[in-house]
């Protein structure tokens, strides 16, 4: 019994190893969408969404069939709560990915020059990374370092910001694109926020305890 419960914890890792890639294929796309003012590519970004959706209810119906068809103990119990919680802030990272694409696609947005909106977009890809592969291997330490890590997506958000306020007031060509970018950011800056959640429940999943903002 105890070694069919293991084999599907190790699905659930395998699918929300899968969901993960998903994601970061999804903020990837959406802002290579917008460097490269591709609209076909921004579209299928939807198309990633969905498949992320999807595994989202896959996952719960694993979960759910684990919690109902085993006798999970205490430590199993948090492991498969936690992906339940993990899978609703991935859902959500699919869906502002999704978001990004769709300004692309409805304001034909052009990217403006010199913001760090590409480097933003890489260190959110990492903080989804890291999150999901400190659940896998169970990594308290790489959990803590995404919560930590913030700090840089958060520091890059206001950067951009700046950045931005500069480029309006010098009333540059392409400024009208400003309102749109800062939105781009936002989202990625709330991506990372959702990696963070994502840690904390990894941390729980480990610990017992769950301390939202601080590991």
């Amino acid at each position: 019994m105890r070694n069919r419960f293991d084999q599907q914890l190790d699905m659930l890792n395998v699918a929300l190893t899968t969901m993960g890639a998903y994601c970061e294929n999804a903020i990837a796309s959406a802002v290579k969408s917008l460097l490269d003012t591709d609209l076909n590519l921004a579209r299928q970004v939807t198309e990633i969404a969905d498949r992320i959706d999807q595994i989202e209810r896959e996952i719960e119906e694993l979960c759910i069939r684990l919690l109902l068809q085993q006798q999970p103990v205490a430590k199993d119990l948090r492991i498969i709560s936690s992906a339940m919680k993990m899978v609703t802030d991935m859902e959500r990272i699919g869906d502002q990915a999704a978001d990004i694409a769709e300004i692309v696609t409805m304001t034909e947005i052009k990217p403006i020059d010199a913001i760090s909106l590409a480097q933003m977009a890489r260190e959110a890809i990492k903080m989804v990374t890291d999150s999901i592969e400190s659940f896998v291997k169970k990594d308290i330490e790489l959990a803590r370092a995404v919560v930590l890590y913030d700090d840089i997506v958060d520091d890059l958000f206001n950067k951009v910001k700046k950045e931005l306020i500069e480029i309006v007031r010098n009333g540059r060509q392409d400024a009208g694109y400003a309102l749109d970018m800062l939105m781009i950011a936002k989202y990625l800056e709330r991506i990372g926020d959702h990696a963070v959640n994502i840690a904390e429940w990894v941390a729980y999943s480990i610990t017992g305890v769950h301390n939202r903002g601080e590991l």
